[in-house]
């Protein structure tokens, strides 16, 4: 009796394992056969840079700003920490450690995700139900090779540069608040910052940076490529859907795969 009540349970919870690693399956042949394209001749170079300019450069102004407010509240809330323990000679140390480490390539892929990730995805779904995709098979035009992967190639090329302007800009906004508006004094900022940080650290976060571009990439542009195949929408609801979904999961995702890559890189 109690096997039949529990029986709908393990087959929902079946069910839906089978489900995610299907789309797992999915997802990871997709990024594959994108990848390799971009390596194929003639190399997409001009698709790649435009891609960069607006998954990179277009990016900065706001990836600068997070980042000098992110840096300014850090140096805020360290240097209060600190003061305690009579340790504020530590601050630069403390910002800088944060930012390099997690802060950094977290904050940017979120910024990305949120300004180039959404575009992607409603981009490749705008494309799938107004048949433009179709059309390119139709011509013989591999739609992975001329519309995925510069997307893909520019993000594994953005993501770590905007991850080190980041850092750099929210150090400065740390040194804004401790030693200019604090009184910090700022050889003791920066000393501590040149004690603590070593290039294991920077290397970790130019690391995480660069799966987090492969995870924003796949996943928004995945999501909008397929849109005709969800069962929740069709049309601009299936496209809004599809949106919504890349964006949520990218992030959940990024944030996970921080937590794992910084237990195995520490």
């Amino acid at each position: 009796m109690i096997l039949n009540k529990t029986a709908p349970f393990f087959q929902f919870l079946g069910y839906s394992l089978l489900r995610f690693i299907l789309e797992l399956g999915h997802i990871t042949i997709f990024f594959t056969s994108s990848f390799i394209r971009l390596f194929q001749y003639p190399f997409q170079f001009t698709k790649w840079m435009q891609q960069t300019y607006f998954i990179g450069v277009k990016s900065i102004s706001v990836v600068c700003l997070t980042a000098l407010f992110t840096g300014m509240v850090l140096g805020l809330q360290g240097y209060y920490t600190l003061v305690k323990f009579g340790s504020e000679g530590l601050l630069g140390s403390a910002v800088a450690l944060s930012l390099i480490r997690e802060l950094g390539p977290v904050l940017t892929a979120i910024m990305i995700i949120g300004r180039a990730g959404s575009s992607m995805a409603a981009e490749m779904g705008i494309m799938r139900i107004s048949d433009q995709i179709d059309a390119l098979y139709t011509m013989d035009i591999n739609p992975k090779r001329f519309l995925i992967s510069p997307k893909i190639g520019a993000s594994i090329l953005s993501f770590p540069l905007l991850t080190a302007i980041f850092d750099v800009v929210g150090i400065m906004g740390g040194y804004l608040t401790g030693v200019i508006l604090l009184g910090i004094n700022p050889a003791l900022y920066i000393k501590g910052m040149e004690s603590s940080v070593v290039m294991t650290d920077v290397t970790g976060g130019f690391i995480k940076s660069i799966v987090f571009s492969i995870i924003v990439s796949t996943i928004c542009l995945y999501q909008g490529y397929y849109t005709h195949r969800r069962a929740d929408g069709f049309g601009a609801k299936g496209v809004s859907n599809a949106t919504t979904d890349a964006v949520v999961m990218s992030c959940v995702i990024v944030l996970i795969a921080d937590y794992v890559l910084t237990s195995l890189l520490l």
